[in-house]
């Protein structure tokens, strides 16, 4: 497999012209706001219930909470046993716990209890968001549904609502996102000042969102982060995702402002200049899915004087796996 893209010099310089929306903020208060109010007024609250596992030394919870128009959207909480004292952890304040947010991978679901126990392990609490919709194309499936039906679309998930930013797809999942720490921090046994949001791939895309809905989360953690620099990331990538919008335009060839347009809302980029959260990034120069390009862009804009990336020469989509965990840890660690 050979290199893909630029030479890393270039990349670490790459600001491309990403489209930013004069409204951005404003969709998003009031995309924001009418989920909060949704909830309100169906009642919809959030529920954890015991999971059902052989698990026995950590506490596994399968939660529902209310994400976009009050959807109700699935994730699995594990965490330490046991009442962590008055004193607590190390670093925590009142014997609270830190918490990581995950989100999930293109085509991938929350899968089945107990697949992913490092963090819970590690002394966090661990917090996995189903992905609406997705959850059939890898792993061990999804639990979330989603109600909303779009206008036409390529197979995926990129061009569902693709001409409008109120349909888009993204919109949905990007507000689920914001939704869950919402809940998350209303918890009596996290400490709220310390949750981080992480995933890879589009989950890399979903945390980075996360974290601009969420200005004060305490650390942003993406890996191989898709979902950054759309239009620029469509026209170098060689493979799906970002294929299915080339498709779409290769047959509306009317569309194309319409769809960069609306792609803007989305983009990570725009996102990325309003995180101030430390942040800890990762890319793969031999990535064939989601251009290390489109990855810098995201990295490049953001407004964090905390941040670093590791550059994984080598690597494809699969990028650091738990080389990157490692120093995600380590990262979180020095900052408690």
């Amino acid at each position: 497999m050979p290199f893909t893209d630029m030479p890393l010099a270039q990349l670490r310089a790459f600001t491309p012209a990403v489209r930013e929306p004069a409204d951005f903020d404003v969709f998003w208060n009031e995309t924001l706001a009418e989920a909060r109010t949704a909830a309100d007024l169906t009642g919809a609250t959030a529920s954890r219930t015991p999971a059902d596992s052989p698990i026995t030394e950590l506490i596994v919870e399968d939660l529902t909470f209310p994400g976009f128009n009050a959807d109700p959207v699935k994730a699995w909480v594990t965490r330490p046993k046991g009442d962590t004292g008055s004193a607590g952890r190390e670093g925590t304040e009142g014997g609270k716990l830190p918490v990581v947010v995950e989100f999930i991978g293109y085509n991938g679901g929350r899968g089945i209890v107990g697949e992913r126990l490092q963090w819970a392990a590690s002394g966090y609490v661990h917090v996995l968001m189903d992905t609406r919709g997705q959850g059939s194309g890898w792993g061990t499936g999804g639990d979330t549904a989603d109600p909303h039906g779009s206008t036409s679309a390529v197979s995926g998930w990129m061009t569902r609502g693709i001409l409008d930013p109120k349909e888009h797809y993204y919109r949905r999942v990007f507000t689920d996102a914001a939704r869950l720490v919402d809940e998350v921090r209303t918890w009596d046994f996290i400490d709220p000042a310390r949750i981080a949001v992480t995933g890879g791939s589009q989950g890399g895309g979903i945390a980075i969102a996360a974290a601009g809905l969420s200005p004060d989360v305490w650390a942003l953690l993406p890996d191989v982060a898709f979902l950054c620099a759309w239009e620029h990331g469509t026209n170098v990538a060689i493979s799906d995702p970002y294929q299915e919008l080339s498709r779409y335009l290769a047959a509306h060839r009317n569309d194309v402002e319409t769809v960069w347009n609306t792609a803007a809302y989305f983009d990570g980029v725009n996102f990325a200049k309003r995180i101030t959260a430390p942040s800890l990034w990762s890319v793969a120069l031999m990535d064939q899915v989601v251009p290390p390009s489109s990855t810098f862009a995201g990295f490049n804009a953001l407004a964090s004087a905390d941040k670093a990336i590791e550059v994984y020469p080598y690597n494809g989509h699969e990028g650091g796996q738990t080389y990157q965990w490692l120093k995600q840890a380590e990262f979180l660690a020095q900052r408690r």
